[in-house]
């Protein structure tokens, strides 16, 4: 997305995912996204799933990318 300069139009922690939204060039929205390891799920004090919605941290991502 980088080299092909595509803008993101928003991006999502979920907790037990992350996504990444944009714009094909039809203008059609579009979610690109990966599920965390279901061991890495957020669970609240009783183990339910305790999913979120928080902004996903783009430069920690790119981090990751280059490690």
């Amino acid at each position: 997305m980088l080299a092909a300069k595509i803008q993101l139009d928003g991006a999502s922690d979920h907790g037990v995912s992350e996504a990444l939204y944009l714009r094909d060039p039809d203008e059609n929205g579009v979610e690109l996204y990966w599920d965390r390891p279901k061991e890495q799920w957020p669970r609240g004090p009783d183990g339910k799933l305790a999913m979120f919605t928080k902004r996903l941290d783009l430069d920690d991502l790119l981090r990751q990318r280059e490690a």
